[in-house]
């Protein structure tokens, strides 16, 4: 197997499980086990790993309020939508941003201890930046499912969408 095809796959087994150990991986991928660990070095030092992180579930952040903001920006001269989402990136409160398409410009993922500290991170801190033009937000109510995984006991894993005529 080439080097690129074993990257993807070390990626894809890690995606999945970050705690799986590389002679697991090794296994999985009928290879050695120095060679594994040998790439997911260079994957990190490439930047293209960036971090390792687990999947926790609501009943462990009950105190927890989240949001999404989407955020209609003016993009701005030689850098477009960069400098702006960099920018806003930096709000403790905001865990995530995306470019996306549509009527918003922007998807922020944002976390806040109460409903309250949330409309005031809108009001005091997101709105009044150059460039953003008008906001949406939405508060998370439940989660289902987060990055491939069923939370919350989903049902028989390999159970089969119903369609319904």
């Amino acid at each position: 197997m080439e080097r690129n095809e074993l990257k993807t796959k070390i990626l894809a087994l890690l995606e999945r499980n970050a705690r799986i150990p590389t002679k697991e991986i090794a296994e999985r991928l009928s290879c050695d086990e120095n060679t594994v660990a040998a790439l997911i070095g260079e994957l990190e030092k490439e930047h293209v790993i960036m971090g390792y992180s687990a999947i926790v579930s609501d009943l462990a952040k009950s105190s927890e309020v989240r949001a999404i903001i989407e955020v209609e920006v003016q993009p701005e001269r030689d850098t477009g939508f960069d400098k702006i989402a960099e920018r806003l990136g930096k709000f403790p409160e905001v865990r995530s941003v995306y470019l996306v398409s549509g009527r918003y410009d922007l998807r922020l993922e944002v976390v806040g201890s109460s409903l309250q500290e949330i409309a005031s991170f809108v009001a005091s801190k997101l709105s009044c930046q150059n460039g953003v033009k008008s906001t949406a937000t939405y508060f998370m109510l439940k989660k289902y499912k987060e990055a491939g995984i069923t939370l919350n006991g989903g049902g028989e894993e390999n159970e089969r969408l119903k369609i319904v005529p």
